[in-house]
């Protein structure tokens, strides 16, 4: 009579809890990449449709309009008081965006982006963003919102009372460029169309990565649960004795 071995499937409580948790922590995981990937391409998919016809303001409000929508809207720039968004690359390279009030003729004041600037090397040197005194244009661009930090820390309110203009901000609120200005601004901004005047880099591209790219994380996530699976069975075996 001689000994052998075989393998029978007997689990332990503890691994297969511990496999229960991470394959439901995992396929979560994937669930939420998914529907960010899904809400991306909305995004992306109305920053498409924007792209169409201008609509012509008049007397609406940038937010009567859809989030990236073509707009025409009359008025004329306050030189004077322009700010510049801190922390914005293009191509790699750091600068601001620059965003100068535009007063329309029923009084309403909003902010157009005129594009991208590089950094000059220097905090203390910011980069020339003068603007020729213009009476009323019309100027088209997308309506958009303002920029927003992924964290707090990076946020950096527009200094009030003191020193001179443009001032240096970093993801700021609409009510926080609003008391810098001493005076209410529409909640939306402009984002200057390339081929208008009087602006500077303007690659508007629609937010965040591409949804293609929260997929394959959705399914990156989705094949760690079924790895859980597989070495749930396969450190379940257990090798038994038997007798021939």
């Amino acid at each position: 009579m001689s000994n052998s071995r075989t393998r029978s499937f007997a689990p332990s409580w503890i691994l297969t809890a511990l496999a229960i948790l991470l394959g439901a922590l995992f396929v979560r995981l994937g669930h939420w990449q998914w529907d960010k990937g899904n809400a991306r391409q909305a995004e992306w998919d109305k920053f498409a449709r924007g792209a169409e016809k201008a609509v012509a303001l008049d007397s609406l409000g940038l937010n009567e309009v859809p989030r990236f929508q073509r707009v025409s809207v009359i008025g004329r720039y306050d030189a004077e008081h322009q700010f510049l968004l801190d922390n914005r690359t293009y191509d790699g390279r750091a600068g601001y965006e620059v965003l100068t009030p535009f007063v329309r003729p029923d009084g309403r004041v909003t902010l157009v982006d005129r594009g991208w600037v590089p950094f000059t090397g220097l905090r203390a040197r910011l980069p020339g963003v003068a603007l020729e005194v213009h009476g009323l244009v019309t100027v088209t661009g997308r309506a958009d919102d303002l920029p927003s930090a992924g964290l707090e820390s990076g946020r950096a309110a527009p200094a009030l009372g003191k020193g001179g203009w443009p001032k240096v901000t970093a993801y700021p609120t609409m009510s926080e460029l609003s008391a810098a200005l001493s005076q209410p601004l529409e909640s939306r901004i402009v984002l200057l169309d390339a081929k208008e005047p009087d602006g500077y880099v303007r690659d508007w591209q629609p937010p965040g990565m591409q949804p293609l790219r929260h997929w394959s994380y959705a399914i990156q996530w989705w094949g760690f649960a079924a790895l859980v699976l597989v070495f749930w069975v396969i450190l379940s075996r257990r090798k038994v004795k038997g007798h021939l």
